[in-house]
């Protein structure tokens, strides 16, 4: 009996010490650093390097000369107002909007199923400063190390709203600390948060276990504020109309961007010229602030040594109208708020390269994983982008796809061509981007491209099954609504 015993306490402790015996450390990760600079509300044509003739980006500029610049670089969509918390949870979970939107956060962290996670397992220290938004999700998660994190915007009062006002009645200034937005806590959060990136650059210096930094601002979205020697730059007079400038949107009562939208109500309606000289004044000063810090980041980068040895992805969640179309925000299907900025940076990217090539923001998830050398997971549905960069370029996306609500908007865009499609509605509107990339001349009722509309009709519901969209699968699991936007 006394051996029985013997026998039973020594296999115990075997399992006791097996319990106890912490799990194997991820291996060592050969990789770049691998550093992401993310904004909100980003309109790719809001950037000097993009065409842009009067906002001053001269940070941002360098970069994109010294990497990749791909300048098709798109959102997939949203199911809700908020589009950054459908962006940003496609971008930190991999997969496609609907998907996205109908996913078990928790668990899939749980599962260790998210970027940073990812990277971890690999051997990296992750770390995450500014905006997440990525609502069900926690970034403590995700991340081992953090800066300070940020709500989805920064507070706002009545008075951001119907501007300009009247004369005499303006009661909101961009500068005015007092009345906190950016301000509040006494510094920009701008510079906040390039503070915090700086400051864990920094703590890098001579660590050769590689980094994953996550920094992401709030700027440029509402309210645009930014100091006074930056709204200078940029008085209404000399701030540019937008070439497909218009009082109001077409349909814009019927497809979602009505009076009652948030976005949209920052403006008066109907909008006038000079009502969107200002917005569009206020919203270049806030951009160039916000480049700013970049340029304070980048510099730190290259003073810790650590320059040669990263790969930068800067991108933003989305567009912004601010003007074009008579729309102020993001919840449409023009190119002015489906498309962001994509600069790649770092060893092995050609510097100077322009890629032409359709592309997704959350495209970056996998091309940060294929530059460290680490197997893309089969749930990530979005592809790397370093392929493009080779002298024969693979084919990426067949169409790129877009949506905004379960049922409001949707777009597909193939070979040049973009078809708009209001399901509520039964409306359709037809661009040849190429020849009209300001989406200016609806072609919908052109007798010659009866065949191309339906042939981008076809393509755009094939993309709807693909994708598992509510408008043709109609047990769709129910999709998360943000707190905010």
């Amino acid at each position: 009996m006394n051996q029985i015993l013997v026998a039973f306490l020594f296999l115990s402790s075997l399992f006791t010490q097996a319990e106890e015996t912490p799990p194997p450390p991820a291996p060592a990760a050969k990789g770049p650093n691998i550093l992401l600079i993310f904004a909100d509300d980003l309109a790719w044509d809001a950037l000097a390097f993009n065409g842009n003739p009067v906002v001053k980006t001269p940070h941002l500029d360098r970069l994109a000369k010294q990497g990749s610049n791909f300048s098709h670089c798109y959102n997939m969509g949203s199911w809700c107002p908020a589009v950054c918390v459908a962006s940003r949870t496609m971008l930190n979970t991999g997969r496609f909007v609907w998907r996205a939107g109908a996913l078990n956060l928790p668990q899939e962290a749980a599962q260790g199923r998210t970027w940073a996670q990812s990277l971890e397992k690999a051997g990296y220290v992750t770390y995450m400063t500014g905006k997440w938004h990525v609502d069900g999700l926690s970034p403590k998660a995700c991340f081992q190390k953090f800066g300070k994190v940020r709500p989805g915007m920064p507070q706002t009062t009545k008075d951001v709203y119907k501007r300009p006002k009247a004369t005499g009645q303006e009661t909101w200034t961009p500068w005015d600390e007092s009345l906190k937005g950016y301000w509040e806590g006494g510094k920009h959060w701008s510079v906040v948060t390039a503070d915090d990136a700086i400051a864990y650059l920094d703590s890098r210096r001579g660590k050769t276990q590689p980094f994953f930094a996550y920094v992401a601002f709030n700027a440029p979205h509402d309210p645009s504020q930014a100091p006074k020697s930056f709204v200078d730059m940029y008085p209404a007079a000399k701030v540019d109309l937008p070439r497909n400038f218009l009082p109001l949107a077409p349909f814009y009562d019927k497809i979602g961007c009505g009076k009652d939208l948030r976005d949209e109500a920052l403006c008066t309606f109907p909008r006038s010229p000079e009502a969107i000289r200002q917005h569009r004044g206020e919203y270049y000063a806030l951009i160039s602030h916000f480049d700013q810090q970049v340029g304070r980041i980048l510099d730190q980068l290259e003073a810790s040594g650590q320059d040669k040895n990263t790969l930068v992805i800067f991108t933003a969640d989305h567009g912004l109208a601010c003007g074009h179309h008579g729309l102020m925000g993001k919840q449409n299907m023009y190119e002015h708020s489906l498309r962001t900025a994509f600069i790649l940076r770092g060893p092995g990217i050609p510097a100077g390269r322009q890629v032409t090539t359709p592309i997704y923001l959350q495209d970056a998830f996998p091309t940060s994983l294929e530059a460290a050398g680490i197997a893309v997971p089969s749930f990530v549905e979005f592809k790397s982008v370093l392929p493009l960069l080779g002298t024969q370029p693979p084919p990426h996306y067949a169409s790129i796809y877009g949506c905004y609500s379960s049922d409001l908007q949707r777009c597909v865009i193939d070979q040049g061509w973009k078809l708009i499609h209001y399901p509520k509605l039964g409306t359709s509107m037809l661009f040849d981007l190429a020849q009209d990339p300001d989406e200016m001349h609806d072609l919908a009722s052109d007798p010659l491209q009866t065949s191309r509309l339906a042939e981008l009709r076809q393509k755009l519901v094939e993309l709807e099954n693909e994708l598992e969209d509510p408008l043709q699968v109609k047990s769709a699991k129910p999709l998360r609504e943000p707190k905010s936007e």
